[in-house]
């Protein structure tokens, strides 16, 4: 045996012969904190540094006799602990591959097959979750060149079905109580939507305090290689997802460059841009923040969204729905909305153990009951039993005290525990289970509450009732389920990191998109509309558009192989 190994073996002995001597020395009525243990972990994804405080806190106390020191990523904290060859108990990685590929090159990292520690302390993981550790050493094996298959963890958001996809965010929301004043128009193209919008306007020309009102309103925060909510609609229409500097068809493998001629891109940037004209574009939408446009759509200011967090989530608050008012899903007809399929081998962002760890059972006890049912449960809802649990026939439930919590995370925990349930949250920010994964605990459920039997009940409002009864749906899941869309499958696909020389040109080609896509968007006429956008074209080829375009298929040729090993497909039968 490794004199390694041996070490870590006999610090286990000694640590589990001092915790059997703590508990002694607690039943016989002599308390000492002595044998709690502080575990560091080191999150790219944390918002938070400090010891985690809360109801999670006194869980953790209570079943491990744990601390967690929350470790967050900022300017040099990554480069600072690779040169001390220490990164912690528990890593939470980022999307940072290199990163993690020089922490596995280095071995900084905790081998889980090692000592039987996947064994012994993550049972849990080990059975419900092969696929994601498969995964994980098969990365190891490419990061090593075949020298190496130790497992050094499992991806965020795991699924326990390729079948399994997520919530559907992609909404459609508008003012379904103007578009019952309207008779329910027929909606079947973006031709037909525009004209819902024109004429929405004019039945609701200002908001509740009187400015005027648009049908939608955007922002430029999230804008990447083009304008977010011009290439979101395309995916929200089509079912088309951004990748690189286009939109790739995920049915066909079919790659749409931003700038192709009647492409999909240019299609909606001019649908916005005849918004504009006919003056229901928020003409802020080029400089404001996310939380301005949020408070326009809490104010009655914004008639429609694609997304459901700037449009239904955002508006349908008490005072709007006991008015008979109410944002809701109307998808035109010709519409497929994209929605993502879940994968069993997880996403990006790994959960690992550190080598330099001297509790690496602790670590992996934690790490395992986040894995189990009832921990996904409490890390987003709170301990069962006091903010929620399953009735008799296995249906999830919040208790009141969750209920709450969940509508009000600034709500106090009350006795048994210190501060709000925000205080609470973990603040490692990680996941094991998808929140749309299937809870094998319940009755056929979810992890996400909005599809919990206990969740969707009668209509609270007569308005939400109508939108029902017009839909024939009790849901929005149910509303899209029963229409078409489009299931991007779920692969362990990451996009490749690009080189210093086409970074450059990416930088200079993605910026020219950015700011002639918000000028043509606000152009005045068709005229010079056009005269902008073929600018555009002109400029980004200039500064290297069509290197862009290569790199970009490549990426999208590369993660169509990988959807369809998923699906089962072959390529030649997807012709």
């Amino acid at each position: 045996m490794k004199k390694k190994n041996l070490f870590r073996k006999l610090m286990s002995m000694a640590l589990a012969s001092s915790m059997v001597i703590g508990l002694t020395s607690t039943l016989s009525g002599c308390t000492s904190g002595s044998d709690t243990i502080t575990l560091d972990v080191y999150s790219q994804l944390a918002n938070y540094s400090g010891i985690q405080t809360g109801w999670m806190a006194d869980l953790l106390l209570e079943k491990f006799n744990v601390k967690l020191n929350i470790i967050s990523d900022g300017n040099g904290v990554y480069e600072t602990r690779m040169e001390n060859g220490n990164l912690g108990d528990i890593i939470i990685w980022g999307n940072s591959p290199d990163k993690y590929a020089t922490a596995v090159k280095n071995n900084l990292l905790f081998d889980w097959n090692e000592d039987g520690l996947l064994d012994e302390y993550g049972p849990y993981i080990k059975a419900h979750m092969p696929i994601a550790l498969k995964r994980n050493q098969e990365l190891t094996k490419e990061l090593t060149d075949n020298k190496s298959d130790s497992l050094y963890g499992f991806a965020d958001g795991v699924a326990t079905s390729s079948e399994d996809h997520q919530m559907f965010f992609y909404n459609w929301d508008i003012r379904w109580d103007l578009y019952k004043k309207m008779g329910y128009p027929k909606v079947k193209d973006l031709d037909d939507y525009l004209q819902l919008l024109v004429d929405m306007q004019k039945l609701c020309p200002k908001d509740d305090s009187g400015n005027k009102t648009y049908a939608v309103s955007l922002w430029p925060d999230w804008d990447d290689a083009m304008v977010m909510y011009v290439k979101a609609m395309a995916t929200a229409y089509y079912g088309y997802d951004e990748l690189g500097i286009g939109l790739y068809d995920c049915k066909t493998g079919t790659y749409y460059d931003a700038l192709a001629e009647n492409g999909p891109y240019l299609e909606m940037l001019k649908f916005f841009n005849n918004l504009n004209q006919k003056g229901l574009l928020d003409p802020d939408s080029m400089t404001q923040t996310y939380d301005k446009m949020i408070e326009k759509v809490q104010n009655g200011g914004v008639l429609a969204s694609i997304f459901n967090y700037s449009g239904s989530l955002a508006y349908n608050k008490k005072a709007h729905t006991e008015a008979g008012k109410l944002m809701y899903c109307m998808k035109p007809e010709d519409a497929s909305p994209i929605v993502y399929g879940m994968n069993p081998a997880g996403g990006t962002y790994v959960t690992s153990i550190g080598a330099k760890t001297e509790y690496p059972d602790k670590c992996m006890e934690v790490l395992n009951y986040f894995a189990t049912p009832e921990g996904r449960m409490t890390y987003s809802y709170g301990p069962k039993g006091e903010c929620w649990d399953y009735d008799e026939e296995g249906n999830t439930y919040f208790t009141d005290l969750g209920k709450k919590c969940n509508e009000n995370k600034q709500t106090k925990m009350g006795s048994k525990h210190e501060g709000t349930f925000h205080d609470g949250e973990m603040q490692a920010a990680f996941a094991t289970w998808a929140i749309d994964a299937e809870n094998p605990d319940s009755n056929g459920e979810t992890y996400n509450y909005q599809n919990w039997k206990s969740n969707v009940q009668e209509a609270e409002t007569d308005i939400e009732q109508d939108w029902r009864d017009k839909t024939q749906a009790i849901s929005i899941n149910d509303y899209f389920e029963k229409g078409a869309y489009t299931v991007a499958p779920g692969t362990s696909f990451n996009i490749a990191t690009q080189d210093s020389e086409l970074k450059t040109t990416w930088s200079q080609v993605t910026e020219e998109i950015k700011n002639s896509s918000w000028k043509a968007m606000y152009a005045k006429s068709d005229a010079a509309y056009e005269k902008i956008v073929n600018q555009m074209i002109k400029n980004a080829n200039e500064y290297g558009y069509k290197t862009c375009v290569k790199w970009s298929k490549q990426q999208a040729d590369k993660r169509h192989q990988m959807e369809l090993a998923v699906t089962s497909k072959t390529p030649e039968s997807d012709k």
